[in-house]
């Protein structure tokens, strides 16, 4: 068995061409969509994730605005910033590029987010309005997720999934999502961790295998059984002296030997991280036509 590679850019670029017509029906309205972004410090990481962000706000033709502080920057500092966005009423969706050079204050300052411009699904309102199944905001990367096995026409009714992550950014919202009644849901969900003893004894009751643990390896062939589905979350850098940068990027899976077994499996890159950045543009029109409808 050779497995499907699940072509995450192909899947993205097939949701931003939905999105284009909503952008289109909120520009003769006389409204573009707008995403404000803050980044703190000067992490290269961090500032190649804001770059890529802003130029798919770009190529959409949303509005992105960004506000830049030093590493050095104090809480009110940042808060005053997030607090700016909220009141600008060109401003629909507010990012906060993490992790903070400060992390103690990372708590205040996603609680400070006006809950109708998170589009990142991070503030409690939202995080709460989840759990529920109520209308929210849905975290970036848990949705791509349910995007590209909707998409891939992965049944989950039914299945068995094991998500491997207990995040409370990918993890923990995924296992939630997948559990519900809603499309892409209706699953029996098993989360483990890195304290779960014996991780190959449930991945192998899987029919779908989330891997979301930020450690290369993580998963390897033997540990599903034949024809499961492998969702790879992670993304890590590790040493290619054959590279101009020094380094490739690899997911938390053995790519190559799942290929073998299992009946499709996202690669890294090219996988899960282009249905993150849509979904932020995703979250983007929809606060924007939220704002709209309640301007009428």
């Amino acid at each position: 068995m050779t497995a499907r590679v699940l072509d995450g850019k192909a899947i993205a670029a097939g949701l931003r061409d939905e999105l284009r017509a909503r952008i289109a029906a909120l520009a003769a309205r006389g409204v573009t969509p707008g995403l404000g972004v803050l980044l703190v410090g000067d992490d290269p990481a961090s500032r190649s994730y804001v770059t890529g962000k802003e130029r798919a706000c770009a190529e959409l033709g949303l509005h992105s605005r960004e506000v830049s502080l030093p590493a050095a920057a104090g809480r009110s500092e940042v808060l005053d910033a997030v607090r700016g966005f909220n009141a600008d009423p060109a401003i629909h969706g507010v990012l906060v590029q993490l992790p903070l050079p400060d992390p103690s204050i990372e708590p205040d300052v996603l609680m400070a987010v006006d809950p109708a411009k998170d589009v990142d699904g991070f503030h409690p309102v939202n995080v709460g309005r989840l759990m529920l199944d109520l209308p929210a905001f849905l975290p970036c990367t848990p949705h791509g997720i349910l995007q590209i096995l909707r998409r891939s026409g992965i049944r989950t009714d039914g299945a068995h999934v094991v998500v491997v992550g207990r995040s409370h950014l990918v993890g923990r919202p995924l296992a939630n999502l997948l559990s519900q009644k809603r499309d892409a849901g209706n699953a029996t969900v098993t989360i483990c961790h890195t304290r779960t003893r014996d991780l190959a004894r449930h991945t192998r009751l899987a029919d779908v295998v989330v891997v979301a643990a930020g450690r290369p390896g993580t998963l390897s062939a033997d540990m599903i059984r034949e024809g499961a589905v492998v969702i790879d979350v992670g993304v890590n850098r590790v040493p290619d002296a054959s590279k101009k940068s020094g380094f490739r990027l690899v997911g938390d899976v053995d790519f190559e030997g799942l290929r073998a077994r299992a009946s499709a499996i996202t690669p890294v890159p090219g996988g899960v991280g282009p249905l993150t950045i849509t979904m932020l543009l995703y979250n983007t029109v929809e606060a924007a036509e939220r704002a709209a409808v309640g301007a009428a």
